[in-house]
């Protein structure tokens, strides 16, 4: 675990850089936000006339097209799966936030007192859990100020939600001190780099905010990562906060249908490898038959978490993510593609 300072100074990098995590299940999306200074004075390289389909969720892909646009391209938004908090992840979330009968029987004890740490792998885990906050009427706050401070873990720019809302998630979890609960982002965006921020858990117990998929077969990201939390010595709790869920037998019809040159397809996780699969499958095609029908295509993952899961599913994939902290890493490598 880093210590205090190291901590804060992620939050304030968290906010400065506001960078996105690489998860390469259905987490490592960042909904959409303004481009920071940075980013704006960074050179674009540029996909002047391209036509770039991309599986992204619908409630992410916002991001994406605004900045396939900024760079000239022609956004096709083919989304195969959907992620949001369901009523029963709500009450899976609630029921870690409200005391049980044998903490009420402990004078002063709270919720989350046998936690030191909660774990973020994507910014939809973030809002899923502030909500069941906000609407969970608690009789007293989640956290205690004594003892060792808690720390929440996000990736990258998914950290910055953590602050976002009035009242904030860290807001929610320690009314009385914010400041008191830390924030840990590693500086490599992926489940990986999370845990090895954490460092050695001693037997302490993180809580892991994580989809349940539905209709998909669970990508590894998310069991490899509690087994990677448990082998560095936490005891790693898992609860379903939010569900990713295939959209459905039509989700493959805008690109079967499209009538005209398609220049790239960027997978942003691996569950919408699957999902897209299914969605060609139900009308007749597959991906050989999307190969076919646009031989020059290139494919791009997100990173290398993503470029894995792709190719599990008997992908070649032609251009990975380097910079997978921002959707602006895969599209530069696109763009550098294109000029090769």
């Amino acid at each position: 675990m880093r210590s205090r300072a190291e901590c804060t100074l992620s939050s304030l990098q968290c906010n400065n850089h506001k960078e996105m995590g690489e998860m390469g299940g259905s987490a490592g999306l960042s909904s959409p936000s303004p481009l920071t200074t940075k980013q704006r004075e960074r050179p674009i390289l540029s996909l002047p006339g391209r036509r770039i389909a991309f599986t992204t969720p619908a409630n992410y892909a916002t991001r994406l097209t605004r900045l396939l646009q900024l760079r000239g391209a022609t956004p096709l938004p083919v989304p195969t799966i959907s992620v949001g908090p369901s009523s029963s992840t709500l009450s899976s979330l609630r029921s870690f936030l409200l005391l049980s009968s044998s903490q009420q029987r402990k004078k002063g004890a709270l919720a989350l007192d046998s936690f030191s740490a909660l774990a973020f792998t994507s910014r939809t885990g973030i809002s899923s859990f502030s909500l069941a906050l906000s609407q969970t009427p608690l009789p007293s706050p989640p956290l205690s100020l004594s003892g060792e401070p808690f720390t929440v873990a996000a990736l990258g720019t998914d950290a910055e939600a953590l602050h976002q809302g009035n009242p904030s998630l860290l807001t929610l979890l320690c009314p009385g001190n914010p400041s008191w609960v830390r924030v840990l982002v590693p500086e490599i965006a992926t489940p990986a780099g999370l845990v090895k921020s954490f460092g050695n858990g001693f037997g302490r117990k993180v809580l892991c905010p994580v989809p349940a998929v539905i209709g998909l077969n669970e990508p590894d990201v998310v069991p490899q990562f509690l087994a990677d939390l448990e082998s560095s010595g936490w005891v790693a709790v898992r609860v379903p906060a939010y569900e990713t869920k295939w959209v459905g037998p039509q989700c493959a019809d805008v690109l079967v249908e499209l009538d005209g040159k398609l220049d790239a397809i960027v997978f942003t996780s691996t569950a919408e490898v699957e999902g897209l699969l299914k969605g060609l499958d139900a009308v007749g095609w597959n991906w050989e038959k999307v190969k076919q029908q646009w031989p020059c295509m290139v494919v791009a993952a997100h990173g290398p978490v993503t470029a894995k899961g792709v190719e599990s599913f008997g992908l070649t994939v032609d251009v990975v993510g380097e910079r997978f902290s921002s959707f602006d890493g895969v599209l530069d490598a696109l763009s550098m593609q294109f000029q090769d």
